[in-house]
């Protein structure tokens, strides 16, 4: 029998190849050379790449034997999942490689601002001596605050504990528990900027974390703190950054990612790279020997478990096992309850159950409560969320996890409903349904109110108290800032009582305008849900 093609498309570590072994045939390619990589990819059966080499559509439909592509490295930007997946082609990552590397920049950040350590060498190596001008500050003593208490948030807490800083940290899907068990004080993100001498961020980037640092942020810290983004580019609001530093609002920043990248001669991080107070690196927190070699490991071992027909842990979009087909279509059902529950969410998850009714139950149904967990954490935290990590981020968190099934569902063929607990005391619970022959992906409740609306892209859910003319209210005022919405649901249980409203919207609504709806009809409840496509 022939051995099965594994095409090397990027310069790769030796470890690589030999974490592969020799059961596969291995061949090389320029990933950047397209017409070369396309015709490569003809008879292979799995292709590693790292960053440069783009695996679209296009690509994948000249390789029909593939079964899985395998990124050397976190980031998949370089890769089209959603193009994949519908080709029924893996794709695996290495999510935990550079966590190490990330943490101890971060580190070296740090200790650069503190001790003005790229400032000063720059100085001695124009031939000055100048050793009062470079006077920094000790770490001993001092607060640090980090925005994102996940595997390399937590990294950095152990390191710097050992520099017996006081560690605080804002997350609000942690747990004073799993607080608690790293040494770190949960604080609010105001209480965070305004106590620490030092912030660094390690937040996914979402439409809700884009520029989550900015001016407001900025007025609150103290003049002598420094702020570090080694995670993603946007984060921090670059122009607002810049006007702080200059205006010495804030001390120095330590970046690593920006906006665009490289940054654009004319772009707003450019304006950021001559001032004394930062220090820039070009994206470099996956760039150590170690992280670039367990990369490669891990992929290796990834693509022979995949073409081995075997469960791959980091498989980033689909589960190990065989799934039924009449399982699958719920997958991205759940996927999307899941992203809905945690937007939702108003205090941390501590048990979630996810309840299958109706003809699934006669199904192995074990991929939904994957599905469940890894729609509840894609857009909460920083780390790439898989199906099997997923449950991981779930135990490191404390919150319990729960299938159940059974055959009652009396009004559709089957329904699958999120309900969990939160940390305050409070039940969530949130329904979802697949309609007709298109099996069309439909919201049918939350918190036991009945609605029935075609899950889109952004949604805006409503909790008032029932009464004539809210609706005119808050259509007028979207009506005027020009938000189309789309379609609309209402549910009540009693009539003056409360009533939930589900609405679904052409786009994203700002945040000001969402404001003052909110004050305008009094609700309870107020949330935007954007859908996070896997």
């Amino acid at each position: 029998m022939p051995k099965p093609v594994v095409l090397i498309a990027e310069e790769l570590s030796p470890a690589t190849i030999d974490a592969l072994g020799p059961d596969f045939e291995v061949r090389n390619v320029d990933g950047t050379d397209r017409p070369a990589l396309l015709a490569a990819l003809g008879d292979a059966h799995a292709v590693l790449v790292r960053s440069a080499t783009k695996i679209d559509a296009e690509a994948l439909e000249a390789a029909p034997a593939l079964k899985v592509v395998a990124r050397a490295g976190v980031g998949l930007d370089n890769v089209d999942i959603k193009a994949a997946t519908t080709a029924g082609v893996m794709v695996v990552n290495a999510p935990t490689s550079n966590i190490i590397s990330a943490a101890e920049l971060t580190i070296g950040h740090i200790l650069s601002l503190a001790r003005r350590i790229p400032a000063a060498h720059a100085s001695l190596a124009a031939g000055a001596w100048k050793r009062s001008a470079y006077t920094g500050t000790e770490l001993f003593e001092k607060t640090v605050g980090i925005i994102g208490l996940g595997r390399i948030g937590a990294l950095i807490a152990a390191r710097l504990q050992a520099f017996d800083m006081r560690v605080v940290a804002y997350d609000p899907y942690v747990t004073s528990a799993r607080a608690q068990q790293l040494g770190v004080e949960l604080l609010t993100l105001d209480q965070l900027l305004e106590q620490s001498d030092f912030v660094t961020i390690h937040m996914p980037k979402t439409p809700e974390t884009t520029g989550m640092i900015g001016a407001p942020q900025f007025r609150i810290m103290k003049p002598t703190a420094y702020v570090v983004n080694v995670a993603r580019g946007g984060l921090i609001d670059e122009v607002a950054l810049r006007e702080a530093l200059v205006s010495g609002e804030i001390a120095g920043a330590g970046l690593d990612v920006f906006t665009s990248e490289p940054p654009a001669a004319d772009g707003t991080a450019a304006a950021l790279l001559d001032l004394p107070n930062v220090v820039v690196t070009p994206h470099l927190g996956a760039s150590t020997e170690e992280a670039q070699e367990k990369a490669g490991i891990s992929v290796a071992n990834s693509v022979r478990l995949a073409l081995g027909g075997d469960l791959v842990p980091d498989a980033v979009n689909v589960a190990g096992g065989v799934i039924d087909p009449y399982v699958r279509p719920g997958i991205t059902l759940v996927e999307k309850l899941g992203q809905i529950f945690a937007a939702l969410a108003h205090s941390p998850l501590t048990s979630l159950d996810v309840e299958v009714h109706g003809e699934l139950q006669a199904y192995d149904v074990s991929v939904l409560k994957l599905a469940a967990l890894k729609g509840v954490f894609t857009n909460i935290v920083s780390e790439t969320v898989s199906y099997v990590n997923a449950p991981l981020l779930a135990e490191q968190r404390g919150v319990v996890v729960r299938l159940l099934v059974d055959d009652d569902s009396p009004e559709y063929r089957n329904v699958i409903t999120l309900n969990g607990a939160l940390s305050d005391g409070s039940q969530l619970s949130v329904s979802g349904t697949l309609t007709g022959t298109k099996q069309i992906e439909k919201l049918v409740g939350i918190n036991g109110y009945a609605v029935e609306l075609p899950i889109e892209k952004n949604h805006i859910v409503m909790l008032y108290t029932d009464r004539p003319g809210i609706v005119a209210i808050y259509g007028q005022k979207f009506g005027e800032a020009g938000v189309n919405i789309a379609g609309m649901q209402i549910a009540r249980r009693a009539a003056g009582g409360q009533a939930l409203s589900v609405l679904t919207v052409d786009s994203p609504v700002d945040d000001t305008l969402l404001d003052e709806v909110r004050s305008a009809i009094h609700a309870d409840l107020f949330r935007q849900i954007e859908i996070t496509e896997s």
